[in-house]
């Protein structure tokens, strides 16, 4: 069975891009979630292998809830989506505990080189 992935975004048209390439691709979604208060649950129920994670979201921001789910499990696997320009954003998400980072668009070819550098 593939490796599970929670698929984190506030856009909808990029969850779905996201969650398209990974299945074509052997993996599997374990689930979406739209906030990272909704990531922080979902992490907790479905216990993915790893998160795919935007940073500026409503509710709870990707940074806060790597946090949150580093509380939970220390050995969390996190792996950031961010626009251009996001740079200290992404260094903070880093230092939270993020295992790497994608820049928005998305190449798909690097996303999923992330993702197997992670979860193989």
């Amino acid at each position: 069975m593939g490796k599970n992935v929670l698929v984190v975004d506030d856009a909808a048209f990029m969850r779905m891009k996201i969650v398209k390439l990974l299945s074509d691709n052997g993996y599997s979604v374990a689930g979406e979630a739209g906030n990272g208060e909704e990531a922080v649950i979902k992490y907790q129920q479905l216990k993915p292998d790893l998160v795919i994670m935007d940073i500026t979201m409503p509710v709870m921001d990707g940074i806060a809830a790597i946090t949150e789910i580093k509380k939970v499990d220390d050995g969390a696997k996190v792996i950031v989506c961010s626009a251009m320009g996001q740079q200290n954003m992404v260094i903070q998400a880093i230092k939270s505990g993020a295992k790497d980072y994608v820049l928005k668009p998305f190449q798909p070819d690097r996303v999923l080189e992330a993702v197997k550098k992670q979860i193989g």
